[in-house]
């Protein structure tokens, strides 16, 4: 004799009129529609209808908090109290040359902090940390829970950066796919709740939050990121995550690669002392805060010199060599290039981010579909930065690609983002009298106001 089926708590038409309506959701209905949606009663057309509602309406800072935890009671967590050494990671919201994450775990282990550096691929113009270590020679995403553990014990190299297991908040992982075919991306609480979910999974006692803002990034105004960055530090802090966030500049690219091989090979200079200001400077800024975060604060000073003398060097090669990747291997190369070159006499006033990250998505280096294939040597090297005088014909940038037909359409994009101005114009000293400004534009921490 079979048993009737379960009745359901909740309807899901009612859970999606309470918040179409203006609404507050309670923890009750939270809890049951996105376990129901993880099991398959409600349907991708009614979490579609609810996300757009949630999109339009938006949610209350409690229902935020209440959506974040059910997304992680979706699944397992981890835990790393077993370690001898605190542990701290660092998410960003994904820009256009953001190789942070590369130099920067090796970095901050060298200081006796642990890294559980999960992280993803990319899709549209941002890059994805995976994809850009996968140009490296045999190196390997997967790992299990025990290699991760091993990885960041006593006898790892104490960083790991790696893809995140299946088991870590498994309803957002159908949500995030959802919301990116239904207009529902940029939706500041399904963000917050979408990146906070998986980091307190994650189980890191610190975290720090790169958080973008700027034509190249998510969030294109300030107050839109200032928002999202203060909604996930209160996630956090509300989990017993320390966490605190920087907001930065994603107006134009970050150094001077775009491209998977090609920012590795910018990070590798970096480990070795050198690269783009840039680059250095949010490194160094970002490990500070999580050193500080997990309880071993840190001076710039010191961190600047791990860099030089070759100890985040010796992290970053055995963090490559026990995930299977040869940190000696050349580097894949594109087979073509094209040069772009400027146009004029004059001063480099505009290097827009977004076109700069279009650009190299259309010669290969991302992907339009989860399921697509990126090219390891595809992108974009640059020879200016705004604020530089450049001459007519001098290059400007560099494009890389293994399928020269794809050179027009990125070539289309990238010119329209660039701006040459007169060097007298009040362009042109605008654009120089902001060079040296840096990247990062303001801070935000949970401590008590």
């Amino acid at each position: 004799m079979t048993s009737a089926p379960a009745v359901e708590p909740f309807d899901a038409v009612d859970v999606i009129a309470c918040k179409r309506d203006g609404g507050r959701l309670s923890r009750d209905r939270i809890d049951w529609v996105v376990d129901a949606y993880t099991r398959g009663v409600v349907a991708e057309e009614q979490m579609s209808a609810l996300a757009m509602a949630i999109y339009l309406r938006g949610m209350e800072p409690q229902e935020i908090a209440d959506w974040t935890r059910a997304m992680i009671d979706s699944g397992e967590r981890m835990d790393f109290s077993a370690l001898d050494r605190p542990t701290a990671d660092k998410h960003s919201t994904g820009g256009v040359g953001d190789k942070i994450t590369l130099p920067l775990a090796p970095l901050v282990a060298v200081f006796g902090v642990s890294v559980p550096q999960l992280s993803g691929r990319g899709l549209g113009h941002t890059g994805g940390t995976l994809d850009k270590l996968e140009s490296i020679p045999g190196w390997r995403a997967e790992l299990s829970n025990d290699q991760i553990m091993e990885m960041l014990g006593e006898r790892g190299p104490g960083a790991v950066i790696c893809a995140a297991g299946a088991g870590l908040a498994p309803a957002d992982r159908r949500l995030y796919a959802l919301r990116d075919t239904t207009a529902t991306v940029s939706c500041i609480p399904l963000i917050a709740s979408s990146i906070m979910s998986k980091k307190i999974a994650e189980g890191t006692g610190a975290l720090v939050l790169d958080v973008k803002v700027g034509s190249g990034a998510f969030m294109k105004e300030l107050d839109q990121a200032r928002e999202l960055a203060r909604t996930m530090v209160g996630l956090g802090v509300q989990a017993g995550v320390v966490t605190r966030a920087l907001l930065t500049d994603m107006s134009v690219p970050l150094g001077l690669t775009v491209g998977n091989a090609l920012e590795v090979r910018e990070s590798l200079e970096v480990l070795a002392g050198g690269g783009p200001d840039d680059v250095v400077e949010l490194t160094v800024a970002l490990g500070q805060e999580m050193l500080a975060a997990a309880g071993r604060p840190t001076g710039r000073d010191e961190l600047r010199a791990a860099l030089g003398d070759g100890r985040a060097m010796d992290v970053w090669r055995a963090m490559v060599s026990r995930q299977g990747g040869d940190p000696d291997a050349a580097l894949p190369r594109a087979a073509h290039t094209e040069v772009l070159t400027a146009p004029s006499d004059g001063v480099l006033t505009g290097l827009d981010a977004l076109a700069v990250g279009v650009a190299a998505w259309r010669l290969g280096a991302g992907r339009a579909r989860k399921e697509d294939a990126v090219q390891a040597g595809a992108g974009i090297e640059l020879h200016a930065k705004p604020g530089e005088a450049v001459r007519a014909g001098a290059p400007l940038a560099t494009l890389h690609t293994d399928t020269p037909e794809r050179f027009e359409r990125a070539l289309q994009v990238l010119r329209e983002g660039v701006v040459v101005s007169p060097a007298l114009s009040q362009e042109a000293e605008a654009a120089q009298a902001l060079r040296g400004r840096g990247v990062i534009i303001e801070r935000i921490a949970d401590e008590p106001a």
